[in-house]
């Protein structure tokens, strides 16, 4: 016998060990912590169902922060059962008092037909771009994965657009769907980032692409050159986790607002006014809509556009990546997004406010006994609430 083959013995000899088809029953226990102690590039093999990935050579740095109750009940499982054995030995140490070693590994529980879970994995290159979100606690390797797995759907590619999809696509949301049927101008460089003087002339979403595959080439991007209106908003806003609304116009917010009620969307609300903006989160089911703001669209020319009233070139930039933090809690269900509340900015005064809004029972669209069950003519919708 050779020396590590005794140490081995020795080691097996003051732990406990499970049968990998013991394995199975255990992970249905809601308390008990499955951890698989391979490296990454063993993980493509497949991993147990629920088990929470940490590399043996991590796992006395992180198994406080993973499972603090040292009475949880725990397996652990390698490739054979080598570096589990270890493993469930050095968590002894460390005052685990419940902890199996899976003899066998995951070798022998996938040979016995038990489920396995296949997961997506960051390769060498993702980790290392998005190495200052892995560290993050709140998002890590399983919240980047879900990231990338995750679609984003921009109204608009301007003002508010232009920074939330430059940060989306840093932020490594895989898919960012762009809804703008614009050309780019010269008078939107003062505020629309995504575009410079070379791309004058060119449709937004072209523009906007090349913008972000500048940045991430691995970001897919979904271009949507074309208005959003009452017959194409259902097909493509549905196939989206969450909407950015970025639009500059009444009758396409309120499009927003009732194509998302009804296809349970959140849908991360923002607009702008000269020296100030304001950011909320309007999420089906979980709090109130735009409608519950604003029932009623304002008088045909009591509120003017950017064009007519002008805005600071940077309060947008602020905006829409306060829109991009809110999605990306959503995607992450991390923090507290702005469902029920309103953030206003005022640039001015540099002042940050938050007001309360509840939902309303009686709202057309998301009340108790909802009137508009189906997309209307939002253009003669607006334009039809004129002053008397």
């Amino acid at each position: 016998m050779t020396k590590f083959q005794d140490y081995l013995g020795r080691i097996k000899s003051s732990i406990q060990e499970m049968n990998a088809e013991e394995l199975t029953s255990f992970g249905m226990n809601e308390n008990a912590v499955i951890l698989d102690v391979r490296e990454k590039e063993e993980h493509l093999q497949g991993v147990v169902p629920n088990a929470i990935l940490i590399p043996r050579g991590v796992l006395e740095t992180k198994i406080e922060q993973i499972v603090p109750d040292r009475e949880t009940p725990i397996a652990v499982y390698c490739a054979g059962g080598v570096r589990s054995a270890m493993a469930s030995h050095t968590l002894q140490q460390l005052g685990y008092t419940r902890v199996q070693s899976v003899r066998g590994g995951f070798a022998r529980y996938a040979q016995t037909g038990q489920p396995v879970e296949t997961r997506h994995v960051l390769s060498a290159q993702q980790a290392a771009r998005y190495s200052r979100h892995l560290t993050l606690p709140d998002v890590g390797e399983p919240g980047q994965i879900k990231l990338l797995q995750s679609k984003v759907l921009l109204i608009g590619a301007g003002g508010l657009g232009s920074p939330a999809a430059l940060y989306a696509a840093a932020a490594g949301i895989g898919t960012i769907g762009i809804v703008d049927a614009d050309t780019v101008d010269l008078s939107n460089l003062q505020r629309q980032i995504l575009h410079t003087e070379a791309s004058i002339g060119l449709p937004k979403t072209e523009s906007a692409e090349r913008a972000i595959k500048a940045l991430n080439n691995n970001i897919n991007v979904i271009q949507h050159r074309e208005r959003l209106t009452s017959e194409n908003a259902m097909d493509i806003i549905r196939d989206y986790d969450v909407v950015i609304d970025g639009c500059d116009n009444f009758s396409t917010r309120y499009l927003v607002n009732d194509c998302c009620v009804m296809l349970n969307i959140p849908n991360v609300h923002g607009s702008i006014f000269r020296f100030e903006g304001q950011v909320s989160v309007f999420s089906p089911q979980k709090g109130p809509c735009y409608r519950c703001l604003y029932p009623e669209p304002p008088s045909p020319g009591e509120t003017p556009n950017c064009q007519e009233a002008g805005v600071l070139g940077v309060i947008p930039g602020i905006i829409g990546i306060l829109q991009t933090i809110e999605a990306i809690k959503l995607l992450l269900e991390i923090g507290s997004p702005l469902i029920g509340r309103i953030l206003t900015f005022d640039a001015l005064q540099m002042e940050f406010r938050e007001m309360r809004l509840r939902r309303n029972a009686n709202c057309a669209v998301c009340g108790t006994a909802p009137t508009i069950k189906e997309l209307i003519d939002y253009e003669a919708f607006c334009s039809s609430q004129k002053a008397e």
